[in-house]
């Protein structure tokens, strides 16, 4: 059966921009795996996706007029049923029968065949394949109902009483086969082969599509579209980079992925133009006015070749006019009143010193049942001061409650105001304008980090025990009141929150142990009820679980080392390092399946097993050979354990493996004599302590 490729596209009033590139893919995705299914297409049929701010399309590969026919078998019931003792069929049968669209007749056709323990019916008959027609209806209506649409609208059709729900009005469906028009019904629409360009640069306002291969050249020659959302971005990239670069001075547009793809989903058409503004506000922050430039404004701020902003912007126009001046003048006279208020904002500001305006935070409501955010920061003082005295000295601790005092004083500005996204950030600015000094006002700046998963940690000592001091008040306080996360839903970002604290332990190697500060925090909410503190505890656990699996360690390893509990998060990678090692020493799989063998037998010892051997009762020549081995290697082990050689550690461990072996060939734990038996599993219970220093070395065994 001959295939051709099949064009689908819907023309539709401009759709959101930040939601086009999603809606674009699952358009698509959804039309070629529906035709895939239905056998119109092949499995995994390449296709290629359209999304432009006015249409959604598809381009699939090989795509046959018809499926194939298959053949169908229907279970009807067991024979005893189905059939009279004399042959004939029962009304059940009839019944079935008619339900599946067969009349009685067909009861002298049924194929018989075992199931299971009874012998049953069966109707065997030939499914028809889908018609293009069909299959192509059925995909896109299926490809519609489950786009990912932000928000439904709701308008008329021309006839002024049909309502249709859909993201946006719909003006036009393309769908081609070849050059054959599909004959499909959507949105009120009925499908030819007519779409619309360019609102303003099209060379005529309707453009027709010959066929389906067709359709993104003709849109680009006829219609001055560029169709495929990809190549548009490619395009926008690659002229934003020629702007630069024309700039000179090693000018590089600011990297965002998020505006780029926002950006792609405004222009049909795009054209890259270099805009500047005046110098002056290059005084102002520059996060404020890369800010303001992006998100009210869509510009692309310019850096220079080391990272600062210059007063240089591009703007991705929409339209080529022969002058581009005016476009170029109608953007700067649109940013400068942006820039204005920023510099505004930015002047006021300064006017009160961050200290003046602590007080009014005791005004500002952080959580009905926390507090405002005054009471918030005394708690994180309190907690800064004890995470700085651990980390260092009294004198981090003074510093740190400064810091943590002044941290959320950013909140009251006109410019945290405007720009919620530069709290902390403007903290910083501030601070040193008050000439509190550069520790201060960087910890002020980063309290806040790490704010995303691979964002950077606070820069130095001071930033991280106010960020800890602030992160672990969030997740205590909130953990108290029963704010806990569930599923899919964390509305105050906890997960996030905890992962920033299992970060700063991790890589700054703090010596913090993280019960403690768990325990610290939560005495900060006499509300709390006693489990909130384990509570709290796994769910931190969890997520450093999930960021070493993340990092590429097995779960194994994962589990044998977090199943201790270590409470310095500093050398968690020094022990699953010295895990992965062990675990491939030849020696690893027998001294892990004894090591849980021992933990079984010392959990179903009656009595209570003592950490002590009297070797006057160690009567078997295996048991004096792994005592006499254990007595030499284990303490070497130590040694190298408490000089954090965690990898030699485990390696000299494994020099026991053949007495031990051979203490589980020969000698009879559980003895009759009393004496003997406590004795054999005090044995035991010092080998498992010297062996699980480490890890848990009894997780790494695979179970079969």
């Amino acid at each position: 059966m001959s295939t051709r490729n099949l064009l689908v596209e819907l023309f539709v009033e401009e759709l959101p921009p930040k939601a086009l590139k999603k809606l674009g893919e699952a358009f698509a995705g959804g039309i070629a795996s529906s035709l895939a299914a239905q056998g119109l297409a092949e499995s995994g049929a390449a296709f290629e996706a359209f999304a432009s701010p006015r249409r959604l399309g598809v381009l699939v590969r090989s795509v046959r007029s018809q499926s194939a026919d298959k053949a169908v078998s229907h279970k009807l019931m067991p024979v005893i049923v189905g059939l009279t003792p004399d042959g004939q069929p029962t009304p059940a049968l009839v019944k079935k029968l008619q339900a599946l669209g067969a009349d009685a007749g067909a009861a002298s056709k049924l194929r018989r065949a075992v199931d299971g323990k009874a012998e049953a019916l069966f109707l065997d008959s030939t499914q028809q394949g889908v018609t293009l027609a069909d299959g192509v209806q059925k995909a896109l209506l299926d490809a519609i109902a489950r786009l990912p649409i932000p928000k439904v609208m709701t308008y008329q059709l021309a006839d002024g009483w049909t309502d249709v729900k859909f993201v946006r009005p719909a003006h036009a469906l393309v769908a081609l086969h070849g050059s054959d028009v599909v004959p499909l019904q959507a949105l009120g629409l009925q499908a030819g082969r007519v779409t619309h360009g360019h609102r303003f640069e099209a060379k005529a306002q309707d453009v027709s599509i010959p066929d389906a291969d067709s359709y993104a050249a003709t849109l680009r020659e006829q219609g001055a579209v560029i169709a495929s959302f990809a190549e548009r971005r490619a395009e926008i990239q690659k002229q934003l980079a020629a702007a630069a670069q024309a700039v000179g001075g090693g000018a590089r547009p600011i990297e965002d992925e998020a505006l780029l793809d926002e950006v792609t989903g405004l222009v049909e058409r795009p054209n890259v133009l270099t805009c500047a503004f005046d110098k002056e506000f290059l005084q102002v922050p520059q996060e404020c006015l890369i800010l303001t430039m992006k998100a009210n404004q869509k510009y692309f701020p310019l850096l220079d070749a080391a990272g600062k902003l210059t007063n240089r912007f591009l703007v991705v126009s929409n339209i080529r006019p022969q002058d581009p001046g005016a476009v170029i003048g109608g953007n700067e006279r649109v940013v400068r009143p942006r820039l204005a208020d920023a510099k505004f904002f930015f002047d006021q500001d300064r006017k009160k010193t961050l200290a003046s305006r602590v007080p009014d935070l005791g005004k500002v409501v952080y959580h009905n049942k926390l507090g405002t955010q005054g009471e918030r920061i005394e708690r994180v003082r309190a907690l800064a001061k004890v995470i700085g005295a651990q980390m260092g000295s009294d004198h981090l601790a003074h510093e740190a409650d400064i810091a943590a005092n002044l941290a959320k004083a950013d909140l009251l500005t006109d410019m945290v105001g405007e720009f919620p996204e530069l709290q902390g950030i403007m903290g910083g600015y501030y601070a040193r304008h008050d000439g509190l000094g550069e520790d201060i006002a960087m910890a002020i700046e980063d309290h806040y980090r790490p704010r995303f998963a691979g964002d950077e940690l606070p820069r130095n000592d001071l930033g991280i025990a106010v960020a800890l001091a602030d992160k672990m008040e969030t997740l205590a306080g909130l953990f108290a009141i029963g704010q806990l996360p569930t599923g899919d839903k964390d509305p105050f970002a906890l997960r996030r929150h905890a992962l920033g604290v299992v970060r700063m332990l991790m890589e700054r190697k703090l010596p913090l142990a993280i019960n403690e500060l768990v325990a610290q925090a939560l005495g900060l909410f006499p509300q709390a009820a006693p489990e909130t503190t384990s509570q709290l505890a796994d769910f931190i656990d969890d997520r450093l679980a999930g960021l070493l699996r993340e990092q590429g360690y097995s779960a194994q390893e994962v589990d044998a080392v977090l199943a201790l509990k270590p409470q310095k998060l500093g050398d968690v990678a020094q022990r699953l390092a010295a895990v992965r090692v062990f675990a491939a020493l030849p020696e690893a799989p027998a001294l892990a399946a004894a090591n849980k063998r021992i933990g079984n037998i010392l959990k179903k010892a009656e009595e209570t097993v003592q950490l002590q051997v009297k070797p006057a009762l160690l009567r078997e020549p295996a048991e004096q050979a792994l005592h006499a081995a254990m007595r030499d290697v284990t303490p070497r082990a130590g040694q190298q354990f408490e000089a954090g050689d965690y990898t030699g550690s485990l390696q000299t461990l494994a020099a026991l493996r053949a007495p031990v072996d051979k203490f589980f060939d020969d000698v009879m734990v559980n003895a009759e004599d009393a004496d003997l038996r406590a004795n054999r599993l005090g044995l035991l219970a010092t080998l498992h302590g010297a062996m699980n220093r480490v890890a848990d070395l009894s997780r790494l065994v695979v179970e079969r």
